[in-house]
C-alpha cells in the first residue's frame, strides 16, 4: 500500500484486492467489509481511525484483550529465543503447557497432542476414540460445528458449512438439545430430555451396535449458542458408553473461562470427557490447538505422527501467559459476574422489543439473542433479515458481534473476559439503541 493513501482509500484497495485475491469462501461481515488495523484491550480500530468496542473478540479468541502487553511480551522473549522446531524435539514451553493443561482439565486428561487448528484436534480425538474401542463409528449432533476438513464437514451439523456431502462413513447425527426449537415439539422439563434419550434408539437402529465416540460442543457454538438442559449430558453420555463408546468434548469455542465460574464449559453439567478438544481462547488469538485424552486412550496411538506447525514454541508461550493471568486472576468468577449482568440486560432488551428477540440463552461470556418474524405474535420464523440489520446498527455505534444459527439469525456475543461493567453497560445500551432504530 502506498504510505501516503488515507485511511479511507487503504480500506477501499484492500476491499478490492480482497475480493481480487482471496477465494471467495472467505467471506466478511457487514455490507461493506471492515477493514482493522489495530486492537488494545477491549477496543479495535479501523484504518480511518475509528474504534470499536469488540463484543465478538475473534470468535471467542481474544480471552484477555488485544494485544496484551503480558502476552505480547512473553511471545517476543520466545521469538528472539527459538522460533520453530516442529514436534520433533521436546522444548520448554510445550511441556509446561501440557503440564498445565493437564492440572486444568477435568477428570484423568493428562496427555496432550498440539495442533495449528481445532479442526485437527477433532480429527486427532476422533483417531484416538476409534483406536481405543476399536469401533468406527461416531455421534455427532446436529446444529454442531467441528471445523473445516473432512472429517469435520462430516461431523458438522450445518448444511451451510458443509461444502461436499459427507466424505466419512459412519457419522451419525443425533437431534440437538435445542430447547427453544425442540425436534420433538415438546417443552422441558415436561419432555424428559428425550433427545438425549433418543441416541439410545440412533445407535440401536442405524449402527451395528457398538460406538467409538459421542462428540459435542457444551454450548453449539456456530449452532448459536445452543444451550442444552441440565440433565443432557449426563444422560447422553452414559447411553454412549453403556455402547462401548467415550465423550469427546470439543471445548474450542468454551474453553478457558468463557462460560463462567468453571475453566471448562463441561464442567456445568458435570460429566468428565475421555478425550477433550480446545483452541480458540487458548493462545488469546495465536494459533494453537489442543487434543487431550486419558492416558490409556492417548497410548492407543502407537503410528507415527507429526506436526510441523502444531506446539509452536511461540504459540505455547502465548498460551503459558495467557492461561496463567486468566488463572490469577480469576478471569472464570469475572465471566460468571459480567456475564449475570450481561444477561440481565438481554432479558431486559427481550421484554423491551419482545416482537423480534425470540430467545435469549447461554452462560457467562457467551450469549445469544434469536431473532424472529414475531415471537409475541408465535410466529418463530427466523429474522436473518433482522440480523442483517442490527450488524449494521451496532457497527453505527461503534461496536462489533457476531452470528451464526442453522438460518443466520442467532446473535453471538463474546466479550474478552476482561470486560469491565461499565464496557457491557455501554454494550446493552448500543443494542438498545440499534433495536430502536430498526423498528424492532
Amino acid at each position: 500500500m502506498n504510505p501516503e493513501m488515507t485511511g479511507t482509500n487503504i480500506a477501499a484497495e484492500t476491499r478490492r484486492k480482497h475480493a481480487e485475491y482471496l477465494q471467495p469462501a472467505v467471506a466478511n461481515y457487514y455490507a461493506e467489509p471492515l477493514v482493522l488495523e489495530s486492537g488494545k484491550g477491549m477496543y479495535v480500530k479501523d484504518v480511518d481511525g475509528r474504534e470499536y468496542l469488540d463484543f465478538f473478540g475473534g470468535i471467542l479468541t481474544v480471552s484477555i484483550g488485544h494485544c496484551d502487553d503480558r502476552v505480547t511480551g512473553a511471545i517476543t522473549a520466545q521469538v528472539q529465543r527459538l522460533g520453530h522446531v516442529s514436534s520433533l524435539y521436546p522444548v520448554v514451553p510445550v511441556v509446561e503447557l501440557a503440564e498445565r493443561l493437564a492440572r486444568i482439565t477435568p477428570g484423568r486428561l493428562q496427555k496432550s497432542i498440539f495442533n495449528a487448528s481445532g479442526t485437527e484436534a477433532d480429527d486427532t480425538a476422533v483417531v484416538l476414540s476409534q483406536l481405543h474401542t476399536g469401533a468406527m463409528e461416531i455421534i455427532a449432533l446436529r446444529h454442531g460445528y467441528h471445523g473445516r476438513g473432512t472429517m469435520a464437514q462430516s461431523l458438522t451439523g450445518h448444511a451451510a458449512w458443509r461444502a461436499v456431502p459427507s466424505q466419512v462413513a459412519g457419522v451419525k447425527h443425533a437431534m440437538s438439545p435445542y430447547c427453544y426449537r425442540c425436534p420433538l415439539g415438546l417443552k422441558y422439563p415436561s419432555c424428559e430430555v428425550k433427545c438425549a434419550r433418543d441416541i439410545e434408539e440412533l445407535i440401536q437402529t442405524t449402527t451395528v451396535g457398538k460406538v467409538a465416540a459421542f462428540l459435542a460442543e457444551p454450548i453449539q457454538g456456530v449452532g448459536g449458542f445452543i444451550t442444552p438442559p441440565a440433565e443432557y449430558f449426563q444422560i447422553a453420555v452414559d447411553i454412549v458408553r453403556k455402547y462401548g463408546g467415550v465423550f469427546i468434548c470439543d471445548e474450542v469455542q468454551t474453553g478457558f473461562g468463557r462460560t463462567g465460574k468453571h475453566m471448562f464449559g463441561i464442567e456445568h453439567w458435570g460429566v468428565e470427557p475421555e478425550i477433550m478438544t480446545m483452541a480458540k481462547g487458548i493462545a488469546n488469538g495465536m494459533p494453537l490447538a489442543v487434543c487431550i485424552a486419558t492416558p490409556e486412550i492417548a497410548d492407543a496411538f502407537q503410528k507415527l505422527t507429526i506436526s510441523t506447525f502444531g506446539g509452536s514454541p511461540v504459540s505455547c508461550a502465548a498460551a503459558n501467559a495467557t492461561l496463567e493471568i486468566i488463572e490469577s486472576e480469576n478471569l472464570a468468577d469475572r465471566a460468571e459476574q459480567a456475564g449475570t449482568r450481561l444477561r440481565s440486560g438481554l432479558e431486559e432488551l427481550k421484554r423491551r422489543f419482545p416482537k423480534t428477540i425470540g430467545d435469549v440463552r447461554g452462560k457467562g461470556l457467551m450469549q445469544a439473542l434469536e431473532l424472529v418474524v414475531d415471537e409475541s405474535a408465535g410466529d418463530r420464523t427466523p429474522n436473518a433479515q433482522a440480523t442483517g440489520q442490527l450488524f449494521e446498527e451496532t457497527r453505527k455505534r461503534g461496536m462489533l458481534i457476531g452470528k451464526g444459527g442453522l438460518n443466520g439469525n442467532c446473535i453471538r456475543i463474546s466479550p474478552p473476559l476482561t470486560v469491565s461493567d461499565s464496557e457491557v453497560d455501554d454494550a446493552l445500551r448500543i443494542f438498545g439503541d440499534s433495536f430502536e432504530a430498526m423498528g424492532a
